[in-house]
């Protein structure tokens, strides 16, 4: 079975689309599970924060590195796990992406809010960040 891990702020808005359709008679046949998490369920802070100032300065607050490297060490399966930013700035996801992810057992999508996602966790978390188009 092929796992789909979602980490986000708002799991709640995944849960309906995931049940739904083709993802949701994928899941009643067995053949894929999608699971949303929430970030804040892995931040340290005690008001479970999961933002902070850019690495390095600059305006706005972006998604802290902390909280997505407790998710995925906590929900990462072996060697056969691909992690992936979620990113409009990322490679645009295509068919040929499709087919060279399906082979995986399991994907971990990391998605991002505010002014984006430290750059850390590209460099150091995630293997790859994919867009689902032009924006």
């Amino acid at each position: 079975m092929k796992r789909f891990e979602i980490i986000t702020l708002f799991p709640e808005a995944c849960a309906p689309y995931a049940q739904s359709s083709i993802l949701g008679r994928a899941q009643k046949n067995k053949l894929i599970k999608i699971s949303t998490h929430q970030l804040r369920d892995f931040s340290t802070s005690r008001h479970q924060k999961v933002d902070d100032s850019p690495y390095g300065g600059g305006p706005g607050m972006v998604m802290a590195v902390e909280p997505f490297d407790h998710a995925i060490k906590k929900i990462k399966r072996g060697k056969k796990s691909r992690v992936i930013i979620t990113s409009a700035s990322g490679k645009r996801f295509n068919q040929s992406d499709a087919r060279r992810l399906a082979k995986y057992n399991q994907l971990i999508f990391l998605c991002g809010r505010y002014e984006g996602i430290d750059a850390r966790v590209e460099e150091h978390l995630a293997d790859e960040a994919l867009s689902i188009g032009d924006f």
